[in-house]
């Protein structure tokens, strides 16, 4: 897994599963949620300042993503 793997990054390849950010109200700044058309979720707690996402959440992400 990379170490300096980025949130706009992840959202580019989650994109290409066909998920799409949701906001999600007041928090939407720390926590997003994934969805796609057939309503499967991701929610994350992304980190407010680097942008660099943790290990924890790539391996959510390739659980996820079945991959």
């Amino acid at each position: 897994m990379p170490s300096d793997f980025h949130y706009d990054e992840m959202k580019k390849l989650v994109a290409i599963f066909g998920y799409y950010e949701m906001k999600t109200g007041k928090t939407s700044e720390a926590r997003v949620k994934f969805i796609n058309k057939a309503n499967y979720q991701i929610r994350l707690h992304k980190s407010p300042s680097d942008g660099i996402m943790k290990l924890y959440l790539l391996k959510v992400i390739k659980v996820k993503l079945d991959l």
